[in-house]
């Protein structure tokens, strides 16, 4: 039947788990793409077929493979045979350089936690060039050293990568340090929300004194598992009346900071602080004003993607290209060029734009963006910026 049946006789053929080792390896081969997927998917297929498979020309095979391999490798008993184990090892190789970013993302998302996983395979994962492959693996292997983190935070562009290394459990002083010396401010909200993460008493103060104008900063800083007196009562002097709140209700402040805190309150209550103060325009109110007497211009969007007004680019390219905010946050947080690109067409910003996009608000390093064709054209056809908007519709978060 494996030779003469027909292609559902083959398939399920291919899903049996009774089969001889040499029948599956003889389907692994077999000129059906649901067949091979099939064989791929089955436990009982030889690691001798997993390699063989690794290479098929189907992606949807070398996804099936990589989900079983990846799975199988979490529960390898360590007294697997070498031989077997070796096979194993080649096909993870081969699957972490496959050319379909599904096949890498699904080998990192099994393998992102497993503490005995091989761990050449961590460090070409933790280094890929897709932030979806990369960022699992980034954000929880434990086999990422120090060492490790400390090169790839040197390396990456802003964005989702120093944000996944933020958020590991118990980073120490160092990898902080370098967190913050790259100045990405959501990777140093991420580190801040962190109650794991250990920083230095200097760089906590820096942070706060930064803070006065990065405002997001400071929810995390009230609420840091530990805080020195002295950073207690400079916050004290500069957070809103919420979160001051919050200072003096902390157990972790000796009595001569409490009352630092206490007096502040009683200063603010008397001055009313901050009450008479008329409510500014929020970002997406003052991009819904500036769109409606046509002022939303490319020039306008420029400067602000320049000033790191996150808020008010999010909005204003939603209204520009006519799709809703949660649609470009998938699209900037995906940290693909290719896809904000198609979004600054989409938009009609131009590829100056585009570029300057990329790099300040999509976490894409200089040297990975792309840039204008012949100086100002689009690098991409329409029909394959049609396909990159079409593929962030189908995305869901």
């Amino acid at each position: 039947m494996a030779e003469t049946g027909s292609d559902r006789d083959r398939a399920d053929l291919a899903s049996r788990d009774d089969l001889r080792p040499e029948l599956l390896y003889y389907l692994s081969q077999d000129p059906s793409s649901e067949v091979r997927r099939r064989i791929a998917a089955n436990e009982r297929t030889p690691r001798q077929a997993d390699l063989v498979l690794a290479r098929d020309k189907d992606e949807k095979v070398r996804t099936e493979l990589a989900a079983k391999v990846a799975e199988l490798t979490k529960q390898e008993d360590k007294g697997t045979q070498e031989k077997a184990q070796r096979f194993v090892v080649e096909t993870l190789e081969v699957l972490a350089k496959d050319q379909a970013t599904r096949v890498r993302q699904i080998l990192a998302e099994t393998l992102k936690s497993v503490a005995d996983a091989p761990p050449g395979i961590i460090q070409s994962l933790a280094r890929d060039a897709e932030d979806v492959v990369a960022c699992p693996v980034l954000e929880f292997s434990p086999l990422l050293s120090d060492e490790d983190l400390l090169d790839i935070i040197a390396g990456c562009g802003l964005g989702a990568r120093l944000c996944a290394i933020s958020r590991r459990d118990s980073i120490g002083e160092v990898v902080s340090d370098a967190i913050v010396a790259r100045e990405d401010r959501k990777a140093i909200t991420e580190l801040l929300a962190n109650p794991s993460a250990q920083i230095r008493e200097e760089t906590l103060d820096s942070l706060i004194d930064g803070s006065v104008a990065e405002t997001a900063w400071q929810p995390p800083l009230v609420e840091r598992p530990t805080l020195p007196a002295r950073a207690v009562r400079k916050l004290a002097s500069l957070v809103a009346d919420s979160l001051l709140e919050k200072l003096k209700k902390r157990k972790d402040i000796d009595k001569e900071t409490a009352e630092a805190v206490a007096q502040e309150v009683q200063r603010r209550v008397a001055e009313g602080a901050g009450d008479e103060e008329e409510p500014s325009l929020s970002a997406e109110e003052e991009v819904a004003r500036l769109f409606k007497a046509d002022g939303l211009t490319n020039e306008v969007l420029g400067d602000a993607i320049l000033a790191g007004k996150r808020d008010f680019v999010r909005h204003g390219l939603a209204l520009r290209a006519k799709v809703g905010v949660d649609y470009i946050d998938r699209v900037l947080n995906g940290h693909s060029a290719k896809g904000i690109v198609a979004l600054a067409w989409r938009g009609e910003l131009g590829m100056r734009l585009a570029l300057q996009l990329q790099t300040n608000m999509g976490g894409i390093s200089p040297n990975k963006a792309l840039r204008a064709r012949d100086g100002t054209d689009y690098p991409l056809s329409p029909e394959e910026m049609e396909w990159q908007l079409d593929f962030f519709a189908s995305l869901t978060d």
